[in-house]
């Protein structure tokens, strides 16, 4: 194993490594620090639990806020490019769960920003090696990257839609029954072409109820064809991926369709290996 002679080295190696006892454990304890700290949160926004109880997670709150404050000038410390760090998907979300219970010194109710705190248990993909999960994210953002361009036409569609309708409404029922301007009744038209349907707005007129009826039906595809287009797409990008193949005797589970060896203990894979994902 590398050596880690100065205390920087060695605190890098615990704080940003992952392939030693030392690292997992205090990946570990972070991850569980982590979770406490966010319950803490949550617990504390009761108001019975509040009232009986709010001493203690005012306490509990600074614990983990210095806590994480300490762990943060400790990352900063022994980062080996310290900007790049701060500047980092993690280390924004490092800083932004302390930031806020400092700030609430001076804004009182900023402490509930912590809940910020909940991405930073995105490091169990880190500490575990779950990269067959970073691999299907992947596969997931591609199919929605491609077919962004669809969905957009079709969301374009959706608003000139419900702006038309909702000026129809507008026309048709009027202030006497609620619908009180345009911009209220295309509220209406988007909240019934979702579904959602919440009845603070609803039309009263035969016409009226008619159109709505018509919205209503027009509001399934509004869930089906953006699914449809996505779908498609992850098919297409699935058709067109390498296949990947198990080893038969050492936990390396993915390797270009076309390998004829294991990358990892370097065995001749079998013919007709199942697939990564049997």
């Amino acid at each position: 194993m590398e050596k880690h002679g100065t205390l920087r080295d060695r605190l890098r190696h615990v704080i940003f490594d992952y392939d030693t006892f030392p690292a997992k454990a205090f990946d570990l304890a972070l991850i569980a620090a982590i979770s406490l700290s966010v319950l803490t949160v949550m617990l504390d926004s009761v108001p019975s639990l509040h009232r009986s109880a709010g001493g203690l997670f005012l306490a509990l709150e600074w614990f983990f806020t210095v806590l994480f404050s300490a762990e943060y000038a400790l990352r900063l410390y022994a980062s080996p490019d310290r900007r790049r760090y701060a500047l980092s998907f993690f280390g924004l979300v490092d800083f932004f769960s302390v930031f806020p219970t400092w700030l609430s010194l001076f804004v009182p109710g900023a402490q509930y920003l912590l809940v910020i705190r909940f991405f930073r248990v995105l490091r169990i993909f880190r500490l575990l090696k779950l990269m067959q999960f970073v691999r299907e994210a992947n596969f997931v953002r591609q199919s929605v990257v491609a077919s962004s361009r669809k969905i957009l036409v079709f969301l374009f569609f959706v608003v000139v839609l419900t702006s038309i309708v909702g000026a129809l409404m507008y026309l048709i029922e009027g202030e006497s029954h609620g619908f009180r301007s345009i911009p209220e009744s295309i509220y209406w038209a988007i909240v019934t072409v979702t579904t959602v349907g919440y009845g603070d707005i609803s039309p009263e007129t035969p016409l009226g109820r008619a159109l709505a009826a018509l919205l209503m039906i027009t509001g399934y595809s509004v869930i089906a064809v953006p699914t449809g287009i996505v779908s498609a797409e992850m098919a297409a990008i699935d058709r067109s991926a390498p296949r990947q193949t198990r080893c038969p005797s050492c936990p390396e589970l993915f390797h270009e369709g076309d390998a004829l060896f294991c990358r990892r203990c370097g065995r001749r894979l079998e013919e007709g290996a199942a697939d990564g994902g049997a």
